[in-house]
């Protein structure tokens, strides 16, 4: 048998809860709670990570998606956890938001409770405790998520930011310059390798604005091989969701800001 654990999820298969409705009882009108096949669950790609030399830019496309149809446009994946930590999500968005809404109340209450900020481990920790927690829905194949943290030490005054990846199962991994998840992230991650290596400027030695413009460019290239990647249209007006994570905050890219960015670079 070839492949790891995940790969070999979506090859389970698992019964279909069906009923075999008669034409008697579909004439009384009978209702059936299953009539076939369980629907195809949403799926939120794609995001990533790099460093530049603002700090770390998070980024996400737009694009919904539930087997091959486009469920939305506009679903935002950058959520933000507190005020110097956020999650980009790739998998099932109900999972994932209430994921974020339980960190989100657990990083606040330890911080009124304790008078002080979580430390950046711990919050990299409760993330992993909270997809473990999720591993019966993963096996079942219809609640994974595979997030993207990024976060700083604000009990440090010298730390920088730092961006971590996650397998479903909860395993945890630094990036050092990168990382990415979702249906599109293979395309970005295989840009932004030869970018770290060949680039002038390397990406984490950009300043924002031309970071800004190489996410938008990114998540572009990606749509071009991946369909569940979109919502990204410059011509349109239409950016990524981007966030900026550095020692003074987190920093919203706004949809104005891009499209000077934008502009300046393509005049």
């Amino acid at each position: 048998m070839n492949g790891d654990f995940l790969a070999l999820l979506p090859k389970a298969q698992f019964p279909q809860a069906t009923v075999n409705v008669g034409p008697d009882r579909l004439r009384a009108g009978a209702a059936s709670p299953f009539l076939g096949p369980a629907p195809e669950p949403l799926q939120a790609t794609t995001v990533f990570a790099f460093h530049c030399k603002a700090g770390v830019v998070i980024a996400g496309d737009h694009r919904a998606t539930a087997g091959n149809v486009v469920f939305s446009d506009r679903t935002e994946k950058i959520l933000e956890l507190d005020s110097h930590s956020l999650m980009a999500i790739a998998g099932v968005p109900a999972t994932a938001f209430e994921m974020a809404r339980t960190l989100q109340t657990s990083f606040e209450f330890y911080r009124r409770s304790q008078l002080q900020p979580m430390s950046l481990p711990a919050k990299i920790r409760a993330l992993s405790q909270l997809l473990r927690n999720n591993i019966p829905a993963t096996i079942q194949g219809f609640g994974v998520v595979a997030p993207i943290f990024a976060g700083v030490e604000t009990n440090e005054p010298d730390a920088q930011p730092q961006i971590y990846f996650y397998d479903p199962l909860g395993a945890q991994f630094e990036a050092t310059h990168y990382a990415g998840s979702g249906s599109g992230s293979g395309s970005i991650k295989s840009v932004l390798s030869f970018l770290e290596r060949w680039g002038e400027p390397k990406p984490a030695e950009m300043p924002l604005d031309q970071a800004v413009v190489l996410a938008n460019r990114l998540l572009m290239t990606a749509a071009e091989f991946d369909t569940a990647t979109g919502g990204v249209h410059p011509e349109k007006q239409q950016y990524a969701t981007i966030r900026l994570v550095s020692r003074q905050g987190i920093q919203a890219v706004s949809t104005e800001a891009q499209a000077g960015m934008w502009k300046e670079a393509h005049d």
